[in-house]
C-alpha cells in the first residue's frame, strides 16, 4: 500500500516527510495489557507492509519496552527510510518490582523501572543518550519534551514549575541538539493544547504531538493554537484520533473517552456524529481518522495498534475517501465548529 505522504521544511534544509497515517508506540509498551512478542513484530511488520514510515516512542512507553521493540524491529532497515521520534522529560531508573511509581498501573509485564521527571538541561541530554541506547540508534529525528501538561503534573502551580524547569534547562539542551544537527526537530508531546501555545509564544519549536485535542469531538484548539501553528510553520502530529477509543468503536456500552468510560453526553454525541457518518456511507472511524487532516499544520495521525488486525484498520481509514457534505452536514448539525477546516479533499 501507497500512503500519502506530508512534507514539513520549517526550517528550509530540507525538513521531514511523513506518512499521514504514523505508528504510536504506546501499546507496544504493554499498555493496558500484556502484548506477546511475537504479537508486537507482527503489528509493527504490518505497519510496515501498510506503508508507514513514521514512528513514534517514548521511554515511558512500557519503561523502555517499546523502545527497545523498536530496536529489533528497525534493524535492518534504511535508515533514511522513515522517520523517528522519540520523547525526554522522564529517566529511568532501575528498581525492584513493586516499587514503580504509584499510579502507573496501565502498563503490565514491564521491565522494573521507577520513572523519574527531569526536564532540566543535564536530564534531556540524558535521556536522549538512553533513548539511543534503547534503540539501536545513531540519531532521532524528532526530540519531544514529554507529558508537560496539567494532567501528568498535577495542577497548574506544578505545571508552571516544570515549566519554569525546562525553559531554563531542557529547552536549551534541545536547541543545543538541533543546532549540532544530533536531531532535526524539537517539540513537546501533550494530551492538552494550552502548553503548546504557552511554549510556542516562548521559543523556537517546530512540532507538536497533541494528542486527543483536535478531533471530530474536540476542536477548542482552533480558538488560537493552532492557527498560531499554521502562521508559523509549526507541525502538527494528531494523536489519539479516537478519543481513547469511542470515535474507533462508536457508542457502545463500555466505550473510552479520553482514557476513561464515557459519560453520557459524549455517548449522546457520539452517536448523533456516527448517524451522520451513516447517512453518507462512511465508517466512524474513517471520518475520525481523516477529520484531523483537513487542517493544514497537521503532518500526521498517529493512532495506537496492539494488533495486526487494529493497524489494517487504521490503513483502511487512512486510505478513506471522504464526501465534502459529511463535513457540511456534521457543521449544519452543529456537531462541528464552523471554522474547522473541511475544504480540499479529503
Amino acid at each position: 500500500m501507497q500512503l500519502k505522504t506530508r512534507r514539513w521544511d520549517r526550517r528550509g534544509d530540507g525538513g521531514l516527510s511523513f506518512t499521514e497515517l504514523g505508528f504510536g508506540t504506546a501499546p507496544l509498551g504493554n499498555l493496558y495489557r500484556p502484548v506477546p512478542e511475537p504479537e508486537a513484530e507482527a503489528t509493527l511488520e504490518a505497519a510496515w507492509e501498510a506503508g508507514v514510515r513514521y514512528f513514534d516512542t517514548a521511554p515511558l512507553y512500557g519503561f523502555g519496552l517499546a523502545e527497545t521493540r523498536l530496536n529489533r524491529f528497525l534493524r535492518g532497515k534504511r535508515r533514511d527510510d522513515y522517520v523517528l521520534s522519540t520523547k525526554v522529560g522522564r529517566l529511568l531508573r532501575p528498581c525492584a518490582k513493586g516499587e514503580e511509581r504509584d499510579g502507573i498501573g496501565k502498563f503490565f509485564d514491564t521491565p522494573a523501572r521507577k520513572e523519574v521527571y527531569d526536564y532540566g538541561h543535564d536530564g534531556v541530554l540524558r535521556s536522549f543518550e538512553h533513548s539511543l541506547e534503547r534503540l539501536g540508534a545513531d540519531r532521532v529525528d524528532i526530540l519531544f519534551v514529554h507529558d508537560i501538561d496539567v494532567r501528568n503534573q498535577g495542577g497548574q502551580a506544578a505545571l508552571d514549575a516544570r515549566l519554569a524547569e525546562f525553559m531554563a534547562g531542557g529547552y536549551k539542551a534541545l536547541l543545543r541538539l538541533r543546532d549540532e544537527g544530533a536531531i532535526r526537530a524539537i517539540g513537546a508531546g501533550v494530551n492538552e493544547w494550552e502548553p503548546c501555545q504557552w511554549l510556542a509564544e516562548r521559543g523556537d519549536f517546530d512540532l507538536f504531538l497533541l494528542a486527543g485535542r483536535y478531533t471530530l469531538l474536540e476542536q477548542e484548539a482552533l480558538e488560537s493554537f493552532l492557527p498560531m501553528a499554521e502562521a508559523r510553520g509549526i507541525g502538527i502530529v494528531l494523536g489519539g484520533p479516537y478519543n481513547s477509543g469511542i470515535l474507533a468503536t462508536g457508542p457502545k456500552p463500555g466505550a473510552f473517552y479520553d482514557y476513561a468510560p464515557a459519560p453520557q453526553p459524549i455517548l449522546d454525541r457520539v452517536a448523533r456524529i456516527e448517524a451522520v457518518c451513516a447517512r453518507h456511507g462512511v465508517r466512524l472511524a474513517e471520518a475520525a481518522f481523516r477529520f484531523p487532516l483537513l487542517h493544514p499544520a497537521v503532518v500526521s495521525v498517529i493512532p495506537g495498534g496492539a494488533t495486526p488486525a487494529e493497524m489494517a484498520a487504521n490503513a483502511r481509514a487512512a486510505s478513506a475517501t471522504i464526501p465534502p457534505a459529511l463535513w457540511a452536514e456534521l457543521k449544519a448539525e452543529g456537531l462541528m465548529r464552523e471554522d474547522a477546516p473541511t475544504g480540499g479533499a479529503a
